[in-house]
């Protein structure tokens, strides 16, 4: 069964994705995620440019060697871009020969392992109230895990904490924003967040903070320590993981469990990490760390190390990703949660899915292959949007290390 065609789709229903199309000669398609949020256009002109047109003529069922190919013909390896890129490939390529197999991609890679995926969404809010009265509701709708973001006082703005309403987007159409950021008003004032959670709802839900890189070593293990008393399920991406030595200085002084790896894009960013067993959750994604093909080796090498997986899944990753991660989190062994922030409405249109969502849990649904599609008549009334990120900046103007 050859490829016959590989088209790259870039829409904006109501914020970018880059998909991948790849159409067989038997008439078969299969989707793929390669977004990569800020920086969509590059992924998408690695694919145009330099990856489709060695993918048409090629048997779509020989997908290890297909990755093989791309990422050691490249030369140049490893990268957000590249790695978006081959995760794209992959994943549509997996999404054929389910649908070849006319089995949903999960049973392909072993079956399940467990009846539902917990997942966890974001409760934010300008201050503790607010942020509290959003846990409640994310507590009604059946959430086992919830994540919790506030604002700081004395700070104008924290990144993950939406500015007003529901919905939380991290990126901003045009220039990047400049955000301030303290630590200390940070540091002195988190605690006092997870003691409130505690005391109004009791420590039957799984308790999530990202702290985004923000701090240094001996900063995340203060905050570690400090909150050991709120039992929380992790502290996610404490410090930059370029530096993963320090890493050791957390684990020397907090037991709170640690998250990092969504900016991470293959099993050699995580090694350290994993072996030397200096986190706990792995939080690779699909669509940054190569595909289905790839992120099955980080899992199994963390399972080697009491590692379990917790994959990055805002919804800057499209919903071609999510359908994906679902299977994959049906399947692996070595499960912790998925998140889940869920998508504008033109979003879920875009891309009809087969998943569900039931009390804190989601299942990937029973369609053949990964069970989403895209409607590219649809996608094309969205055109691409420039957006970025946020910039963070210490109170005299100092870009921060995340």
């Amino acid at each position: 069964m050859k490829i016959v065609r590989a088209d790259v789709i870039v829409t904006c229903p109501g914020r970018n994705f880059v998909t991948l199309k790849l159409v067989t000669d038997e008439g078969v398609h299969g989707i793929g995620d390669a977004t990569l949020n800020g920086r969509e256009l590059a992924v998408a002109s690695y694919l145009r440019d330099h990856v489709c047109p060695l993918l048409v003529g090629r048997d779509a069922h020989r997908i290890e060697d297909i990755w093989q190919y791309l990422y050691k013909g490249a030369y140049w390896r490893r990268g957000p871009v590249t790695m978006s890129a081959i995760a794209a490939v992959d994943m549509a390529l997996w999404d054929i020969k389910a649908k070849v197999a006319g089995l949903p991609l999960y049973q392909l890679l072993g079956g399940a392992s467990r009846e539902g995926v917990m997942v966890y969404s974001h409760a934010t809010g300008r201050d503790i109230p607010e942020a509290l009265d959003r846990f409640a509701a994310y507590q009604e709708k059946g959430y086992k895990a919830i994540r919790v973001q506030c604002g700081v006082p004395g700070m104008a703005s924290v990144y993950g904490v939406s500015k007003g309403g529901d919905a939380y987007e991290p990126a901003t159409k045009g220039w990047p924003e400049e955000q301030p950021w303290s630590t200390e008003k940070y540091l002195n004032f988190v605690p006092e967040l997870f003691e409130a959670v505690r005391a109004t709802f009791g420590f039957d839900t799984h308790l999530l903070h990202d702290i985004h890189h923000r701090l240094t070593p001996i900063e995340a293990a203060r905050l570690g320590k400090a909150v050991e008393p709120y039992a929380l399920f992790w502290l996610e991406d404490p410090t930059p993981a370029e530096n993963q030595e320090g890493f050791r200085l957390i684990r020397q002084h907090t037991t709170t469990p640690i998250a990092v790896g969504e900016v991470l894009n293959s099993i050699w960013d995580c090694k350290l990490l994993i072996e030397e067993q200096l986190i706990d959750y792995i939080r690779t994604t699909l669509t940054h760390a190569g595909g289905i093909t790839h992120l099955r080796r980080i899992a199994d090498f963390a399972a080697l190390h009491h590692v379990r997986t917790g994959c990055h899944g805002p919804s800057d990753l499209s919903p071609v990703c999510m359908g994906a991660a679902l299977h994959f989190d049906l399947w692996v062994p070595n499960f912790g949660v998925q998140e889940y922030m869920g998508y504008p409405e033109p979003a879920l249109e875009v891309f009809p899915h087969a998943w569900s969502f039931k009390d804190g849990y989601m299942h990937p649904g029973e369609a053949p292959g990964h069970g989403v599609d895209i409607d590219e008549k649809l996608a094309a009334r969205f055109p691409y949007e420039p957006a970025y990120l946020p910039v963070a900046r210490l109170e005299d103007g100092t870009l921060t290390s995340w």
